[in-house]
């Protein structure tokens, strides 16, 4: 009878004997709790900053670490992740086929141009925090704050050109310079935020006017495939009237200078035949005379010679026959 009695529930035995157990738990449960509050294990990317009553302490890095619990708070920082800022739309599924939504993302990424045009731009802002203090108590909210700049820096160098720059040739210009402006402003603000680079996504005209712009856009594409091609041509026809007409040049002039030397040596002759002429009148005419016979007489056809009355002729068919022969 007395061993039922030791084991009910209103048994003074009994009620000590759980109070133990619940007392063993509570410690067990206030130790585990100790225990979680006071370890805390930072990743290889990420760096710990700890502050007590609020004030900053001390910086730890990865591994596992110990700090005091209820005074003292943790804060994780991711810094050696590359980060990203997206504008004008979201990625709403990543991986290898990513599913991207423009949905609310208009109001910033449509801008005006220096020519007073519209772009819808799309870029993103790649970014790492290598000041972890800075990140987290110099600026409030410096998420909201990078895209602030952000925006701001786009829409300044994006209205500084022209909408032909904007959607062509001008995109990793702009790139550059909003990135320079980017780290700029970061690092005045003290925001703990090292750019590593911005990407112009897309760059569009707005969709009313897409259609008209892509035709104009199509319409310079074929006037610059036009005068490449008159280029071309021009390439091709010049240089060869070119040559040809150095080589005409140079055929005058050579025919020139041998009409010239030719004179000059016709001149020559002359002169020195009229110097002999005038030391001897007589026998130069008949030289000149013979000379002119032998080089005519054999272009001749029949011959007859005659004195100077005409009575006496004298044929020469046998000598023009064996000239023949």
């Amino acid at each position: 009878m007395a061993e039922q009695t030791f084991g009910k529930p209103g048994n003074r035995t009994w009620i000590d004997k759980n109070w133990l157990y619940v007392k063993y738990t509570a410690i067990a449960i206030f130790i585990l709790l100790l225990l979680v509050t006071t370890l805390f294990q930072i990743q290889p990317e990420e760096v710990g900053i700890i502050t007590r009553f609020g004030k900053y302490v001390r910086k730890v890095e990865s591994g596992l670490n110990l700090k005091v619990p209820v005074i003292e708070k943790l804060y994780k920082v991711a810094v050696e992740r590359q980060q990203k800022e997206e504008f004008g739309f979201r990625t709403t599924m990543p991986g290898i086929r990513s599913e991207y939504t423009k949905a609310g993302t208009t109001d910033e990424s449509l801008m005006l141009t220096g020519d007073l045009n519209l772009a819808d731009v799309e870029w993103v802002v790649q970014y790492r925090i290598d000041d972890p203090y800075s990140y987290l108590f110099r600026v409030r909210e410096p998420r909201v704050a990078l895209r602030d700049i952000s925006e701001a820096s786009m829409r300044e160098i994006v209205g500084d050109r022209t909408v032909n720059e904007v959607l062509t040739v001008g995109r990793a210009e702009i790139a550059s310079s909003v990135h320079q402006k980017i780290q700029t402003l970061c690092t005045e603000y003290s925001l703990g935020i090292r750019i590593e680079q911005v990407v112009l996504q897309d760059v569009n005209p707005p969709d009313p006017v897409k259609d008209a712009f892509n035709d104009v856009n199509q319409a310079v594409q074929e006037r610059e495939t036009l005068i490449n091609q008159a280029r071309s041509e021009y390439n091709k026809v010049i240089p060869r009237a070119k040559g040809q007409a150095e080589e005409t040049i140079q055929q005058a002039e050579g025919y020139a200078t041998e009409r010239v030397n030719n004179a000059l040596g016709e001149s020559s002759r002359f002169n020195a035949l009229y110097y002999e002429y005038v030391k001897a009148p007589e026998v130069t005419k008949r030289r000149i005379y013979l000379e002119t016979m032998e080089e005519i007489i054999p272009k001749a056809g029949n011959k007859i010679i005659t004195d100077e009355n005409g009575n006496n002729l004298l044929p020469l068919l046998q000598m023009q026959l064996n000239s023949k022969k």
